[in-house]
């Protein structure tokens, strides 16, 4: 459970928490995570699971499928997460119980455990934490010997009932009704509400820290700072950029199952790079703007954002890219040389682009969005109608930057896929008219149409549901 800011009624200092702890003889119940414990249990135990960078793709590979979605949803994340990880790390409790004891030591809140051995009796420690996780933790910070309520990883319930219905089936409501609550979490507020003596504090060591914050891999920054909660990966760059990708170039493959995963890693590669100006774009606008568009989550959260290790991501994921795409054939010195040119021109125009001025970065950006839409043409042969695509998709992109920057402070609602299929019908009409309709009867152009029609179906039904003819609409009475 982690504290918030939010006040409530029973909120008192630490001070006065710990005095009132040391004059309450009935039982006592006592919250781990942000209070006995300055962190997070599980977050510690996901920590601790090695290889970590594995681990870390796993639990981003979780974060995209939201498992959690159908087992009542964010308060079952955890449960998911620790099943996960232990099935495909069966070591991870044996690394967890050797590493508790320098935890214990290093965050337990040692004020709040010296004042528990005055005691006679033994406090009860309620927790939605998980029992194989917190039982060696608090064993290791001297309290084995305390009754424990914490949530089993066998069933979601027990984080769908929350953690007043645990301590209830454990100790009855007669019990609680007479107990001592000590917190830190909003969310613990019915169980407070509950007790005789509530007691909510935020201790001033306590901090969450995710799991295994201190390794890098592709997409963590896009994903937890920059872009928050929006699913950007699959919404916009796995159904934008990579579906026109693969549309404008699979037809003129010799594998098409082995060049899609080819542009798949060439993705990876590209935007393990690209991901590196949007970390600078953040550091530069905290340092010289002074009124920097930042997420909180740009001041709260920790991020490993390396210098060299993006690098060897795209050297290494570029790699794997093209001898899949040049399959059955062999990859040559020039298809390398030429995508980390294309990486290179990407990352110093990105950064010439922070450093400018915003009207400047006006025509720059269009660069930037050509270089997402078009930068596996390096290495991949595209046709004409995927090339109009690509287009459509660039200019599709630039103009709501464009109106953003001169239009006014805030992001227009521009409909942006319907924009994009209106760019990419007119710009075909045009190569139609110069080169004649052949290159644009094929399944390619099929593909791309129809793609770009289904991800412009609700803007284009609210176009058609919108739209009313002048002769029809009702006047308005002159009187």
């Amino acid at each position: 459970m982690s504290g918030d800011g939010c006040a409530t009624l029973h909120d008192v200092a630490p001070d006065a928490a710990l005095a009132a702890l040391e004059q309450h003889r009935g039982l006592l119940l006592l919250d781990l995570d942000e209070t006995l414990y300055f962190r997070n249990s599980t977050e510690d135990f996901l920590d601790s699971v090695q290889p970590g960078t594995l681990a870390l793709l796993l639990l981003r590979m979780l974060d995209l499928i939201k498992p959690w979605r159908w087992t009542g949803g964010e308060t079952t994340r955890d449960v998911w997460r620790v099943r996960v990880i232990l099935a495909a790390f069966p070591w991870a409790r044996r690394t967890w119980a050797a590493r508790v004891g320098a935890l214990a030591e290093s965050h337990g809140n040692h004020g709040l455990l010296d004042a528990l051995r005055g005691r006679t009796i033994a406090p009860v420690i309620a927790t939605i934490g998980f029992g194989p996780i917190v039982e060696p933790l608090l064993a290791a910070m001297g309290l084995g010997d305390s009754r424990i309520i914490s949530a089993r990883l066998s069933t979601f319930s027990d984080r769908r009932r929350g953690k007043l219905e645990l301590v209830l089936d454990a100790l009855g409501a007669d019990s609680v009704r007479g107990s001592m609550v000590v917190t830190d979490s909003i969310d613990d507020l019915p169980l407070l509400n509950a007790c005789g003596y509530p007691i909510r504090t935020l201790w001033p060591g306590a901090r969450y820290v995710p799991a295994l914050g201190r390794i890098y891999v592709p997409g963590q920054y896009l994903t937890q700072i920059k872009r928050p909660g929006e699913r950007y990966i699959v919404r916009g760059i796995l159904q934008e950029d990579y579906a026109f990708w693969v549309l404008s170039s699979i037809a003129l493959a010799a594998v098409p199952a082995l060049h899609a995963l080819g542009l798949l890693f060439l993705l990876i590669s590209f935007w393990s790079v690209y991901e590196c100006g949007y970390v600078d774009n953040d550091r530069i606008a905290a340092a010289y703007e002074a009124k920097p568009k930042l997420t909180e989550a740009f001041s709260k959260r920790v991020v490993a954002t390396p210098a060299v290790q993006p690098w060897l991501w795209s050297l290494a994921s570029g790699a794997i890219a093209i001898a899949l795409l040049r399959w059955p054939g062999a990859m040559t010195p020039i298809d390398g040389l030429s995508w980390i040119a294309v990486l290179l021109a990407t990352h110093l125009w990105f950064r010439l682009y922070n450093r400018l001025d915003k009207s400047s970065r006006v025509w720059m950006y269009a660069g930037l969005q050509l270089a997402r839409s078009a930068a596996f043409v390096a290495l991949v042969p595209i046709s004409v109608v995927g090339a109009t695509a690509i287009g459509a998709h660039v200019l599709a992109r630039w103009m709501p930057y464009y109106l953003y920057r001169f239009g006014g402070n805030d992001w227009p609602d521009v409909p942006l896929y319907l924009v994009r299929l209106l760019f990419l019908l007119i710009l075909s009409a045009v190569s139609i008219a110069s080169q004649g309709i052949a290159p644009f009867w094929n399944l390619t152009a099929l593909g791309l149409l129809a793609w770009t029609l289904l991800r412009a179906r609700h803007e284009l039904k609210s176009v058609f549901q919108s739209a009313q003819r002048l002769d029809r609409l009702t006047q308005e009475d002159p009187t």
